[in-house]
C-alpha cells in the first residue's frame, strides 16, 4: 500500500485512506509516477492541431456567437438564455487559455500563445502570468509554492462556510476584487493588464457601435457571477481538501464525468483532472485515454472515485471526512483567474 504522509489530526483533509491506494507501480505502460511509457507516451502527447482548429471555434460559437446572437435577435429572453449559456462559454474559454499555457493547444509556440491570448483575454485570463504560477503549482502541489493553497485548504467545510463563499461569488463580490486587481495591475504598468483592458475597451466600443450595449453588459455579467461559481466547484473538486504528496491520488481528486458537467463547468475533458496532473504535457484530448490506463492498471480504483460533482459536494461541505461512496451521492478563486 502507499504510505499516507503525516496528517495532523487536527487539520480537516480529504484524502483517501491508505487501503485505496494498491502499490501497483510500475507496470510494462505506466512508469513509478502514473506517466505512460516512452512508446504510448508519444502516442498520448501528440496535439492534434487540425482538431484544435475545430475546437477553438466551437468555443468561439458558445461564447461569442451566443453573444451576437442575442444582440441580433435583441429580445430580453435572448439576452437572458445568452447570459446562461456563458456560464459553459466562459469556462471554454478559460480551458483553452490553460490548454495553451501548458503549450498543448497548437505544437506551433507561436501559434499557441497568440490563438490563447485571443481566447482567453476577452475571459479576463492573463495567459502568460497565469502560465508562470499554474507550474508553480504543477512542480508542487500544495507546497509552499502552490498558488492556490488557501483555496483548498480546509475541506471539508461547514455548509454555512460554503454558502458565504458561493454568494460572492453569484453576487459578483469575488469578481469586483478581480476587477480591482486588474485596474491597479494597469495602473503598474503590467502589459498583460494593459491588453486585457485593451480588449475590454474594443469589446464595449463594438457592442456600442452596433447599438446593442447589452452585449457586452452580459458578457461580463456572467462571467461575474455563473462562471464564477462553476470556477470555485471546479477547483475545489480538483483539489480540495488533499495533501502535498508524490503520489497524485493524495494531491488530486477523481470525479465521474457527466454530459452536463462537461457542457457547463469542465469542457475539454479538464475533469479528468487526476489524468492531467500525472503527466501534464498530455493535450486534452488524450486525457481520457491516460486516466483508462491509470486505471487499467489497478492504480485508480473505484473506491476513490466521487459518482458526481454534486456528490463530491455533499461531502466537501459536510464538516466531517468521508470517503468517496460509488453507490450514490449521499456520501478564493484559482490562478486560472487573471490577476
Amino acid at each position: 500500500m502507499a504510505a499516507l504522509p503525516d496528517l495532523d489530526a487536527s487539520v480537516p483533509t480529504m484524502v483517501p485512506s491508505a487501503d485505496l491506494l494498491p502499490d501497483v507501480l510500475p507496470t510494462d505502460r505506466l512508469n513509478a509516477r502514473g506517466m505512460a511509457q516512452r512508446a504510448l507516451r508519444d502516442e498520448l502527447r501528440h496535439i492534434n492541431n487540425v482538431g484544435n482548429v475545430g475546437t477553438v471555434l466551437h468555443a468561439l460559437a458558445l461564447s461569442f456567437g451566443v453573444v451576437a446572437l442575442a444582440g441580433y435577435l435583441n429580445t430580453w429572453w435572448a439576452y437572458v438564455l445568452a447570459f446562461i449559456m456563458l456560464g459553459g462559454g466562459h469556462a471554454r474559454l478559460n480551458i483553452l487559455g490553460h490548454e495553451s499555457a501548458h503549450r498543448l493547444l497548437f505544437s506551433n509556440r507561436t501559434a499557441n500563445d497568440l490563438v490563447g491570448r485571443m481566447l482567453a483575454y476577452p475571459s479576463f485570463q492573463a495567459v502568460m502570468a497565469y502560465r508562470r504560477s499554474h507550474f508553480a503549482h504543477h512542480r508542487d502541489e500544495m507546497g509552499p509554492e502552490e498558488p492556490d493553497l488557501s483555496l483548498y485548504s480546509g475541506y471539508p467545510i461547514p455548509p454555512d462556510s460554503a454558502r458565504r463563499k458561493l454568494q460572492r461569488d453569484a453576487l459578483g463580490l469575488s469578481a469586483y476584487k478581480n476587477f480591482r486587481g486588474l485596474f491597479s495591475a494597469v495602473r503598474n504598468g503590467a502589459r498583460e493588464a494593459q491588453y486585457i483592458l485593451a480588449v475590454q475597451v474594443v469589446m464595449l466600443g463594438v457592442s456600442i457601435a452596433v447599438m446593442r450595449p447589452l452585449m457586452y453588459v452580459v458578457w461580463v455579467l456572467s462571467w461575474s457571477t455563473l462562471w464564477r461559481v462553476s470556477n470555485r466547484v471546479r477547483s475545489i473538486a480538483e483539489h480540495g481538501g488533499m495533501v502535498r504528496s508524490s503520489d497524485r491520488r493524495l494531491t488530486t481528486h477523481v470525479i465521474r464525468q457527466s454530459l452536463i458537467a462537461r457542457m457547463w463547468m469542465v469542457p475539454y475533458n479538464t475533469g479528468w483532472h487526476l489524468a492531467h496532473h500525472v503527466d501534464m504535457g498530455v493535450p486534452w484530448r488524450n486525457l481520457p485515454k491516460l486516466h483508462a490506463e491509470l486505471v487499467e492498471s489497478g492504480w485508480v480504483v473505484e473506491g476513490i472515485e466521487y459518482p458526481s460533482y454534486r456528490a463530491f459536494w455533499k461531502v466537501a461541505v459536510s464538516g466531517t471526512v468521508k470517503q468517496p461512496d460509488v453507490a450514490g451521492a449521499g456520501s478564493g478563486q484559482s490562478s486560472m483567474l487573471s490577476f
